[in-house]
């Protein structure tokens, strides 16, 4: 099982904050560095305020050297189809081919407002993004030397070269608790399918539905990557694990769905549990203290093998 750590800097990180997190995942032998994609805190102050996603992690692409790198999520809201996929594209190049892409249509709505950004109402931010995944992924896989069209609703490629190349076919992320477009996407365009801090029953029915969907479209519902986010607090003893969850500013009782949280064999044992019933290869650790190294220590010594 691959575990990726899962940062949330707009409650607060400079660049710095997050390179050093980064490096140290690196070095622990975790699958991924991953980032939210938000511009406002969702609590507390953010100071010193938030870092662009895509600033950062082409900045992480030349100053790490294995660990996989991406976003859970951007938001289709932000950022136009084409530039997006220059973007990315750029960054994958940089990092020798270990940038992977979430996308999602968006829902904080006060972020938008706040940085001048339009939040068109639900069912047109998932029209943009069936356009957006359909525009980027084709622009990707249009072969060099030939050119890129696409006419849709709210976006239009006319006659795009389709440049630059990514150094490979960059994953793409889809995830979400949707009970039919999400799957339908996630079928069509994901290597990925991602749940946002689930329990484990609402888990296995949605990617069910996933499954379902890619039957129907003739595709393998077993090259689906699942995996899910959660917030992570391990601690050799009892009072450390209380002591990350207060820090992050869990109350208690309300972690009792979370395999995340609990001593290196408690985790261990959970994780299994999520492997065996809900199929989940690939797990996301929301780390919400960029200070607490030792955290991360402590997972890749005593978690991490025993997922190996």
């Amino acid at each position: 099982m691959d575990l990726r750590i899962f940062t949330e800097p707009q409650q607060g990180a400079t660049y710095a904050d997050l390179l050093r997190v980064a490096q140290a995942a690196e070095a622990l032998g975790f699958d991924g560095f991953f980032r939210s994609d938000h511009y406002l805190t969702m609590g507390g102050t953010g100071l010193p305020g938030p870092t662009d996603a895509w600033t950062t992690l082409t900045a992480l692409a030349v100053q790490t050297e294995r660990i996989a790198l991406g976003t859970l999520v951007t938001s289709a809201t932000f950022r136009l189809p084409g530039p997006l996929a220059i973007a990315v594209a750029q960054a994958d190049q940089m990092s020798g081919g270990r940038i992977e892409f979430g996308l999602g249509a968006g829902w904080f709505e006060a972020e938008h407002t706040a940085f001048g950004i339009p939040f068109p109402p639900q069912a047109e931010r998932f029209d943009r993004l069936a356009e957006q995944l359909e525009i980027i992924t084709g622009l990707w896989a249009t072969p060099e030397g030939e050119r890129y069209s696409f006419e849709g609703r709210y976006y239009t490629v006319a006659d795009s070269p389709a440049l630059p190349k990514p150094s490979r076919q960059i994953p793409v992320i889809v995830g979400g608790m949707g009970p039919k477009r999400t799957p339908a996407l996630a079928a069509r365009y994901a290597a990925e399918f991602n749940l946002p801090f689930p329990r484990l029953d609402v888990a296995v029915a949605q990617y069910e539905r996933v499954a379902n969907a890619c039957t129907a479209v003739g595709r393998d519902p077993g090259g689906m990557v699942r995996s899910f986010a959660q917030r992570v607090a391990v601690g050799a003893t009892d009072a450390e694990v209380e002591r990350r969850l207060a820090v992050t500013g869990t109350a208690a009782g309300d972690h009792v769905d979370n395999p995340l949280v609990g001593t290196p064999d408690q985790v261990v044992d959970a994780l299994g549990r999520w492997r065996e019933e809900a199929g989940v290869t690939r797990v996301y650790l929301q780390v919400l203290d960029l200070s607490d190294l030792d955290h991360l220590e402590l997972i890749a010594a005593r978690v991490a093998p025993q997922l190996a």
